[in-house]
């Protein structure tokens, strides 16, 4: 999917990364003091179904509450009550006579989002909380958008509604190919995993050039490797991010 057109208004940001960084410094892994930078920031983790972000999620969310810093997780669809009911929706294995149009499928995902930012993200983030999320509004840009063949300018003006102009201080996009990532799958997959290879194809690829369009918000982290490899570059990444946040507003 192309990344949305200058056209396009661009939603406000939480607080955005104030520069593209090329190369992470590398960071002593037992060294996590960069954390306390991230409290009151919005981080999300994205990625191809099989790229392994869950469990780094599931990873930094104890490292963090270990370390005594107030944090909100948040999965999507989902996070909330209704939210939790949509995902139901959205997810479950298509029954006959019951697929949905892929516009409705994206109001669905936005639906979900807007109540888990009204809900949980806003005051979470004011009361100073790190906010975790397990995808936002660039996993509906890569499935529904670039896979999906829905418009970023359509989908950015749908999100600006739900969110509420709010985007992460730091999207972190675990990389992986659509071979690869097939063959972590469970065979139980969801509807979303189900889709085919192409479809697989066309995600990845809208994910890389989400980064490539905003350098400055997005990193990548390569997906390819054991899990412990994963997760020091995920470590080294946001200790080089930290050291560039934006000022809080």
């Amino acid at each position: 999917m192309p990344t949305p057109t200058a056209s396009s208004p661009p939603m406000q940001a939480a607080a955005p990364v104030s520069k593209a960084i090329s190369k992470p410094a590398r960071a002593p892994h037992d060294d996590m003091s960069w954390l306390a930078q991230y409290r009151a920031r919005f981080v999300v983790f994205e990625g191809p179904d099989g790229s392994g972000k869950s469990t780094q999620f599931r990873r930094l969310a104890d490292t963090a509450k270990a370390r005594g810093i107030a944090l909100c997780e948040v999965r999507e669809p989902g996070g909330t009550p209704v939210g939790e009911r949509i995902r139901d929706v959205l997810l479950a294995r298509v029954q006959p006579g019951m697929d949905m149009t892929l516009r409705c499928e994206m109001l669905l995902y936005m639906a979900s989002r807007a109540e888990l930012v009204e809900r949980r993200i806003r005051p979470a983030l004011k009361a100073g909380e790190l906010v975790l999320a397990d995808r936002f509004v660039a996993s509906t840009l890569a499935y529904q958008g670039a896979a999906g063949g829905l418009t970023g300018a359509d989908i950015s003006a749908v999100a600006r509604v739900a969110t509420q102009n709010l985007q992460p201080d730091l999207v972190v996009i675990f990389d992986l190919d659509e071979t690869a990532a097939a063959k972590r799958l469970s065979p139980l997959l969801d509807r979303m995993e189900a889709k085919g290879a192409a479809f697989h194809r066309k995600v990845r690829q809208g994910y890389l050039d989400l980064a490539k369009g905003d350098p400055s918000r997005y990193a990548t982290v390569d997906a390819s490797k054991d899990a412990e490899t994963v997760w020091q570059s995920l470590c080294d990444t946001m200790a080089d991010r930290a050291a560039h946040l934006a000022p809080k507003r």
